[in-house]
């Protein structure tokens, strides 16, 4: 059922200063009423329980990156999501001995996140046991010179992005899966009271080059906007001390503060990095990225609309138009920012389906149980 804001016609003539007066006021109870609205619809959706997966008998030691933030997130999603699945989770990291662990404790799987620091004659003796291994990759395809060097040691294979998978079947990889992360319930929600934040827009992200180049001849526009940019690298940016606090420089926001300023946010920009950047990847074949980034679904799930440059594999996550919306170049972005910062129920809209499709589709218990369904069947 959609809301009904009726403004009330006041009985007699008024002047110009009473109606400028009682415009600005019935503004601002539509405001205060759409916003009502919009929390109480969050709160609705994500009360709903997730629909009940079976725990497995099994163990599984997990392997955490062992890199700390921002990666240690990552960690608590996925060990959270194999503690609700299997009856038995034994969490080390890549700095201890996996093999002198394995053998007292006999897992039926070792999970690895990341993997790059780990040794990789730990992963030969663990097979030669008999113990199942399996690596899931973080930053495909960014970093492909170290992981092509790496996957041939594991028994299964899986990478976010879905351009990577006949690169490693190509090395002699036989059990390569596409496997993109997800959103972690416990750290991205919706608010749902009155926000602490209050923006129109809202870009969170390091500034690699390609955004800079991207947001830089729009920031005037952009600018004129409630906006504000956090992440770290943004002094790259020649005119952010022009704009002060609105563009925040050199902090790592946790997912807790990330999901507040998401939810608090009229419109969030998700600009994903290239495959081509010299001085930050490691790339050299320059494969490309089709495949959305994990900041796609955390922004879905903290119930507000999203705008992300179009990926190819974008629509086998979310509708175009519908559940996301997308853009191709920074006038089409603008574009949609004036469209939608004017138009409440479609911005609205857009926002809430996004919210019911992450939370049936897009959560790490879904993700880490389609794993295990690939290796245990």
């Amino acid at each position: 059922m959609e809301n009904n804001f009726i403004m009330p016609i006041p009985p007699y003539p008024l002047t110009v200063a009473e109606e400028e007066k009682l415009r600005g006021r019935l503004t601002g109870f539509k405001g205060g009423f759409d916003e009502g609205y919009l929390r109480g619809r969050l709160a609705i959706i994500n009360g709903r329980a997730e629909e009940p997966i079976p725990v497995r008998n099994i163990h599984v030691m997990y392997v955490a990156s062992g890199k700390g933030y921002p990666y240690s997130p990552l960690d608590d999603a996925v060990l959270s999501a194999l503690q609700c699945l299997t009856t038995d989770v034994t969490v080390t990291d890549v700095r201890q001995n996996l093999v002198e662990l394995a053998t007292a404790k006999r897992p039926d799987l070792v999970l690895v996140l990341d993997g790059m620091d780990l040794p990789l004659d730990q992963i030969g003796t663990l097979r030669a046991s008999g113990i199942r291994t399996a690596i899931w990759l973080t930053d495909d395809p960014y970093y492909t010179d170290f992981t092509m060097k790496i996957v041939n040691h594991y028994d299964y294979v899986f990478t976010l992005e879905r351009n990577c998978i006949d690169f490693y079947k190509g090395l002699g990889c036989t059990e390569v899966h596409y496997l993109p992360f997800a959103a972690h319930r416990d750290h991205y929600r919706p608010t749902i009271t009155r926000s602490t934040v209050n923006r129109d827009i809202s870009f969170i992200g390091s500034a690699y080059w390609n955004r800079v180049d991207f947001f830089r001849p729009i920031m005037p526009e952009l600018m004129q906007f409630n906006t504000v940019i956090n992440g770290i690298w943004w002094d790259r940016l020649p005119e952010a001390p022009i704009y002060g606090e609105r563009i925040e420089i050199g902090k790592w926001m946790t997912p807790q503060e990330t999901a507040v300023t998401y939810s608090g946010s009229k419109i969030v920009i998700n600009l994903h990095r290239s495959h081509i950047d010299e001085v930050v990847n490691n790339n050299t074949l320059l494969i490309p990225a089709a495949s959305p980034n994990p900041r796609t679904f955390e922004i879905a799930a903290s119930g507000t609309l999203q705008l992300s440059d179009a990926r190819e594999d974008m629509s086998a996550f979310y509708k175009p138009g519908e559940e996301i919306e997308t853009f191709s170049n920074p006038q089409e972005l603008m574009d949609k920012i004036r469209f939608y910062l004017t138009h409440e129920e479609e911005r609205r809209a857009i926002a809430l389906r996004a919210l019911e499709r992450t939370l049936k589709d897009h959560t790490y218990t879904k993700r880490v149980n389609q794993l295990l369904t690939v290796i245990f069947g």
